[in-house]
């Protein structure tokens, strides 16, 4: 999930660990544990000359389990001997800053799982992305009521018993409204199949997911032999059905789709992709399909889109340079949000 969401769980996870010892020192330890795998970011573009290459380096090994546990390792000892000298010495233990980054390291993969972009839990065993598909990447219900709880929890003692009782509200209320996204998540996906069925479109797989910023309109896409059939279905709507249905061709003769570079885009969006070829250029527009429209009217408006170069004989990604939504998309996505 998104930045602000890792921080506040590694904060929360820092606290369950150390806090009673440090106080609010265990939340920021928390942090820093928590945004540790997300450096894969910074380290894949330093590694790799290609932007493909540092996209599919991202939620990779620094996101599996078994990183998670070298990594609490690691740091764990590091801090442990940064940390206690002086004043401070005989504070913690060895055994406490493991746990500390276990914790914050560990819950970062498993919370990424839950959202539709995947994660390599399995590294370096297996590449399959787990995505459970069930909560958006940024979800403010999901995130401001666990920072207003760990915010309210720093302002206590960290011996009061008020103090732990605002963490464990946080990680209850968390936790809950996750709940509610898998349980929605499975009710929404039998809409979806109901609908795509009752279109008598010949599909061999389908994937449903949430929009940005909220668990109530919902993306579905299904694929067959030429083209994916998507549609919106918002909560809010009068009818448990998707009523409008989009074909969006796949257009796979713009590029040659066994090309290594191609065949990790494919893998990266677990094959649910177009292709639209760019105006007076050699370039190709790449849509990874995972992920909603805005507009929920246009098929053009993918919002994870970006334009392949070729570089010799390989192909890469060129920096991005689009425009902002227009009005009249986030308008037919808020219209559309609210139901018919």
């Amino acid at each position: 999930m998104d930045s602000l969401t890792q921080i506040v769980l590694g904060a929360a996870c820092g606290e369950i660990a150390l806090g009673k010892k440090i106080g609010n020192k265990a939340m920021l330890f928390g942090t820093i544990g928590g945004t540790i795998p997300d450096l894969d970011v910074f380290i894949g573009r330093w590694l790799y000359g290609n932007e493909i290459d540092a996209m599919a380096f991202h939620r990779g090994f620094m996101h599996s389990i078994v990183f998670a546990l070298i990594g609490s390792f690691v740091f764990g000892w590091i801090t442990y001997k940064l940390y206690n000298k002086e004043k401070r010495l005989g504070t913690t233990t060895l055994k406490n800053w493991i746990w500390l980054y276990f914790l914050s390291i560990f819950t970062h993969p498993i919370l990424d799982s839950f959202t539709p972009y995947g994660t390599q839990l399995f590294l370096p065993f297996s590449d399959y992305r787990v995505a459970f598909n069930n909560i958006s990447v940024v979800d403010p219900l999901y995130t401001l009521p666990f920072l207003l709880c760990l915010v309210t929890a720093m302002f206590y003692n960290r011996k009061r018993t008020r103090r732990n009782w605002w963490v464990k509200a946080g990680i209850y209320i968390s936790s809950a409204y996750m709940l509610f996204t898998i349980v929605n998540k499975l009710y929404v996906n039998t809409v979806f199949k109901n609908s795509f069925d009752n279109s008598s479109i010949n599909y061999s797989r389908y994937s449903v997911q949430p929009t940005i910023f909220n668990n109530i309109l919902w993306y579905g896409i299904a694929e067959t032999e030429t083209s994916y059939k998507v549609g919106f279905y918002s909560l809010f709507d009068s009818i448990s059905k998707v009523d409008t249905i989009l074909t969006i061709p796949k257009n796979r003769h713009l590029l040659n789709i066994s090309h290594p570079d191609i065949k990790t885009l494919t893998w990266f969006s677990n094959e649910y992709y177009n292709l639209v070829p760019m105006d007076s250029s050699a370039n190709v527009q790449y849509l990874d399909l995972r992920y909603p429209l805005l507009n929920p009217k246009n098929a053009q408006t993918s919002m994870f889109r970006f334009e392949l170069k070729k570089d010799r004989d390989r192909w890469n990604m060129v920096p991005f340079s689009g425009k902002p939504p227009s009005r009249e998309d986030l308008k037919e996505f808020l219209n559309r949000f609210y139901g018919k």
